[in-house]
């Protein structure tokens, strides 16, 4: 459907039309029906979405993570893409079709359609709604009619597996080499080429769904001295037990990378800056009291910096690292922001 809640009476009242109710009438509908309230970030699905899924009701948590985490990843760039496209007016109607994974791992095909009935005074979208349909028996059905000639389904078959276990193998290397060229060689952190790459993809997380998003830039104070004095071996290592610290210390969301150097970056979704200020406040306290040697001390100077709406991955950095260096200036081993 088109996007037309400014303009569709019907809209307007089904916007105001009361919530309650609402769901109480989706509970009896069999197609898997949706309700995003973007101000609060709350999503009402009905049991026929879990159901369609292989989940009990209300099983999973109400929020857009729980959409995003069950689109298979080859289809995720694509649907988000129209998506986008529709909230923000780009394009009249936002329909699509893609695979979700079901409770026990297999993939659906499934159709989603979905329509704006509120925006806020600003533009952006206050509520929407839409289904998600199965779709899965007909895409199976263009599938099998893709194969009539029997003579040759034999062939296929054993082409198909043997090209099966030849992928695999390939899928399996490929994941090791990209494990290899994203993680930094000494620490086993992630490096600078998959910081950027993710901290793109958050940038945009936090934008489409107004989420905060915040960055530690940190740095090993005097780390040169200790090179200079006591080796690279004793500096390697003395880097690899400052990640053992801070790893110690971050989430399973978070994403720990080696800028370059002594130099580390902590990716924080969904953190406001007090948070941020707190947690990096507990890396440096964590770092003086795990002293690993008696013959010098090992500190960090941190800076923080949350995202600004509308802001650039790059111009974040820019930020975190002048708190860093704000945080040099300062007398080293301190929380700037």
């Amino acid at each position: 459907m088109n996007d037309t809640s400014d303009t569709n009476p019907l809209k307007h009242d089904f916007s105001h039309f009361n919530a309650d109710m609402l769901h109480t009438v989706l509970e009896l509908v069999s197609d898997g029906i949706w309700d995003w309230n973007a101000n609060t970030g709350f999503v009402y699905r009905n049991p026929g979405w879990y159901e369609m899924l292989g989940y009990h009701r209300h099983a999973l948590e109400n929020s857009v993570f729980t959409w995003e985490n069950v689109i298979h990843p080859d289809d995720y760039p694509q649907v988000m893409k129209l998506f986008d496209d529709y909230i923000h007016r780009r394009a009249p109607h936002y329909q699509t079709e893609y695979r979700c994974r079901k409770k026990d791992g297999s993939y659906l095909w499934i159709e989603d359609r979905g329509y704006v009935i509120a925006r806020n005074a600003d533009g952006s979208v206050a509520r929407m709604v839409g289904a998600h349909r199965d779709i899965h028996l007909r895409k199976c059905s263009v599938e099998q009619l893709e194969k009539r000639n029997q003579s040759l389904e034999a062939l296929v078959a054993e082409r198909t597996r043997e090209l099966s276990r030849v992928n695999q193998q390939l899928q399996q290397q490929l994941n090791e080499n990209r494990s290899l060229a994203e993680r930094d060689a000494l620490t086993l952190v992630a490096n600078r080429y998959r910081l950027e790459k993710v901290l793109l993809e958050e940038c945009d997380r936090a934008q489409r769904f107004r989420l905060p998003l915040a960055l530690i830039a940190m740095d090993v104070d005097d780390f040169k001295p200790i090179n200079d004095r006591y080796g690279h071996g004793v500096g390697d290592q003395t880097l690899v037990w400052v990640v053992e610290c801070l790893q110690s210390c971050t989430r399973p969301e978070d994403l720990l990378a080696r800028w370059g150097g002594d130099e580390f970056v902590l990716v924080l979704p969904k953190t406001s800056l007090d948070i941020a200020k707190a947690l990096a406040e507990t890396l440096r306290q964590k770092l003086r009291s795990r002293q690993q040697r008696d013959d010098f001390e090992v500190t960090l100077s941190l800076g923080v910096a949350v995202r600004l709406r509308d802001e650039s991955p790059a111009a974040l950095m820019a930020r975190a690292d002048q708190a860093l260096y704000r945080a040099k200036a300062a007398g080293k081993d301190g929380v700037s922001e």
